[in-house]
C-alpha cells in the first residue's frame, strides 16, 4: 500500500482490510486473467491486452499477479 502527497492510496485490493473505511473508492484493473482456448491455458493481460504471465492454472496466474503487482501499477501499463 502506498500513500501519494495528495492523499491518495493505491494498492491490491483485498478484502482483508476495510478499504471503504478510508474514504470513497475507486477500483482499476491492472490486469486482466483469461483462459486461451487456442493455447487451452491461463493468460495474465495487462491494460493493452498484452500477455505478461501464463500458466495452466488459474491460481498460479492470480498468485503470480498479486506478487507481481507494483502498487502503482507500473509493471501493468
Amino acid at each position: 500500500m502506498s500513500v501519494t502527497p495528495s492523499g491518495h492510496v493505491h494498492c491490491l485490493y483485498t478484502e482483508l482490510i476495510d478499504l471503504a473505511q478510508l474514504g470513497k473508492l475507486q477500483i482499476e484493473r491492472a490486469s486482466t486473467i483469461e483462459f486461451d482456448g487456442k493455447r487451452q491455458h491461463w493468460v495474465v493481460l495487462n491494460r493493452k491486452g498484452q500477455v505478461i504471465f501464463t500458466d495452466w492454472s488459474r491460481q498460479n496466474c492470480l498468485s503470480w499477479e498479486e506478487n507481481h503487482a507494483d502498487p502503482l501499477r507500473k509493471k501493468f501499463k
